[in-house]
């Protein structure tokens, strides 16, 4: 295989290191949303609760299409959750949510870059944007949120 055509295909090894590191914070990203729609108290931020059951709910569809991937390549996906909080003030945690999601967004765009140019690699690809489009959305009600509380 010709150099050019090595670097076309994708790099099953790096993917999986990624996408393990993704599905950890995908995890908590199902939980944390789970927690906060369960435990946000405030009249300024009741309307959130059904919001963020949303997000858990889609979040935790996003780590099972991550763990049918992992699954696909020949390997346990990881059990292991990333740190997960919950906070009494409702402002600190839309803060943590936030700053959780980006670390998220970032991990999923991460596992892009092995990718490669064949058609599991543009598959690959297109649905880590996907997820981070959706994310990203999620990120926006946050901070909306957040400037008017």
């Amino acid at each position: 295989m010709t150099p050019a055509k090595e670097q076309e295909q994708l790099d099953v090894e790096a993917a999986l290191e990624r996408l393990q590191a993704a599905l950890r914070l995908q995890y908590r990203s199902a939980l944390g949303y789970t927690a906060a729609a369960g435990s946000v108290v405030g009249f300024s931020y009741q309307h959130l609760g059904e919001a963020l059951w949303r997000f858990a709910q889609r979040d935790l569809e996003d780590a099972r299409r991550l763990v049918e991937k992992i699954v696909t390549y020949g390997v346990l996906p990881t059990t292991e959750v990333a740190p997960l909080r919950c906070f009494d003030e409702p402002s600190a945690l839309i803060d943590w949510l936030i700053e959780a999601e980006e670390q998220a967004t970032e991990a999923l765009q991460d596992c892009i870059a092995p990718t490669g140019r064949e058609a599991r690699s543009e598959a690959l690809e297109h649905r880590m944007e996907h997820m981070i489009m959706r994310k990203q959305e999620q990120i926006d009600l946050l901070r909306r949120a957040r400037r008017g509380a």
